[in-house]
């Protein structure tokens, strides 16, 4: 490796003294000019031509860098703006939901008290919402729990801060129904495949797709006039002593947050409340 180095300065050095040479016996300096301009110039060329195309590779790599991390930034601001709407958008929709619910409770002729969905359990035999209300809060068992929409159950256990809620279509959950256009009784029962049916006497029934079925008051555990669902098909059974009416609940169970349960008793016919409400 050294000696390439030596070799190379020796050669610098004959080259500088041959020129030398050359302007000392007379053959000017233009000659001696126009011999290195000669050698020279090509070499130059190619190194002017090489120091542009890395100069623009060098731009071309700055500015594509500076784009990447300007579109990085941007990309990362989007990002926030959208994750931002949509907590803006779930703010907006929860104080939809917080004021019906809380002119609902208004309009009521009874005590409620609001409650939060924090646990949900739903299999073929049990169907349930855990609200974040419980003994403390005065709550006890059986009592109805409403939403804006109708009816969502009743409460089943009672803990110390919160309780289970019995949804309509727990295949165990049984409330007194009435088609609230004939006022024909029946009996309105969840089911295992997650559906709730009206079981109602054949004899002289008048029930029709579209019908509304709301709680008809007896027995005096839910209040008359609360919202259960609406008849979406008949299902004849022939000569069977009992028919029976499927109905979509009023209630999209699976999208509550926010319920009422019923700490009071009223006499009066709820379903003009859920009338405006709707």
């Amino acid at each position: 490796m050294k000696l390439r180095r030596y070799g190379l300065l020796l050669a610098v050095a004959l080259v500088c003294l041959l020129l030398l040479t050359v302007q000392t016996r007379g053959l000017g300096p233009g000659t001696a000019t126009d011999a290195v301009a000669f050698v020279v110039t090509p070499l130059q060329s190619v190194l002017v031509k090489i120091h542009r195309g890395a100069l623009g590779l060098w731009t071309t790599y700055v500015d594509w860098k500076s784009v990447w991390s300007e579109n990085t930034v941007l990309r990362l601001e989007a990002e926030h703006l959208r994750f931002r709407a949509l907590q803006v958008e779930d703010i907006r929709q929860e104080n939809a939901r917080l004021r019906r619910l809380l002119t609902l409770r208004e309009r009521l002729p009874l005590s409620a008290l609001a409650g939060e969905v924090v646990g949900r359990e739903e299999d073929g035999w049990v169907r349930a919402l855990t609200v974040n209300r419980g003994q403390g809060s005065g709550v006890t068992r059986q009592i109805p729990v409403i939403a804006p929409e109708g009816l969502v159950g009743r409460v089943l256990q009672v803990r110390v801060g919160a309780s289970v809620i019995q949804l309509l279509n727990d295949p165990a959950s049984t409330v007194g129904g009435l088609v609230q256009r004939t006022r024909t009784p029946g009996l309105v029962e969840g089911h295992t495949e997650g559906t709730v049916r009206l079981k109602f006497m054949a004899r002289g029934a008048q029930v029709e797709v579209g019908d509304l079925v709301v709680t008809s008051g007896v027995g005096n555990l839910f209040p008359k006039g609360l919202p259960i669902g609406r008849v979406v098909a008949i299902q004849d059974k022939g000569s069977a002593l009992f028919h029976f009416a499927v109905l979509a609940p009023a209630v999209d169970f699976a999208r509550i947050e926010e319920v009422l349960l019923l700490t009071g008793q009223t006499q009066q016919d709820l379903a003009g409340l859920f009338r405006r409400e709707g």
